[in-house]
């Protein structure tokens, strides 16, 4: 049986937290809580009901991504399987909910994103397989200075103030 997936619209209640395992794997922790907030029509007020808060995780590019571009207190639009961590402390054991996050973006209904390729996806060698490199991805106020590919249609030239040619779509 596979684990529930839950897909949801909602709030980081912290910064992403990056770190790394002993292996260089990236991992980064995002705190998320999802509430049924509605209008009460006699009021005409917003309530908040029911709060679910649930801590994230995010692993490799994704983890640096998000931790990248993702802040405190944006509205995501989220998937992934929720699971149960279990764990002891002082003889004690302890559990919660947590998510493993397989895809998150900011909601565009209440931001303006630039989308831009991070660097380990621009390098890829031979066959396929990604290269690893130690840079880190773009981030998301720097804007990219002189020419735009020559193989992306849908780029913009910011030196000269206008899109790339062609200005139709490719299809």
């Amino acid at each position: 049986m596979s684990l529930p997936t839950l897909t949801g619209v909602g709030r980081l209640t912290g910064d992403p937290e990056l770190r790394f395992t002993q292996a260089q794997k990236a991992v980064a922790s995002i705190p998320l809580a999802f509430n049924s907030r509605r209008l009460n029509q006699q009021t005409q007020q917003w309530e908040d009901g029911d709060v679910f808060y649930v801590r994230g995780t995010v692993w490799e590019r994704l983890a640096e991504n998000a931790t990248e571009t993702l802040a405190k207190g944006m509205e995501v639009i989220v998937t992934g399987e929720l699971r149960t961590e279990r764990w002891e402390k002082d003889g004690v054991k302890h559990e919660r909910p947590a998510l493993l996050i397989r895809s998150i973006a900011p909601n565009l209904a209440f931001a303006i994103a630039t989308v831009s390729k991070d660097a380990a996806s621009q390098q890829n060698t031979q066959g396929g397989q990604r290269q690893t490199t130690q840079q880190r991805p773009q981030s998301q106020t720097q804007r990219r200075t002189g020419p735009a590919p020559h193989d992306d249609p849908w780029a913009v030239d910011n030196a000269n103030g206008g899109p790339t040619e062609p200005t139709e779509p490719p299809f």
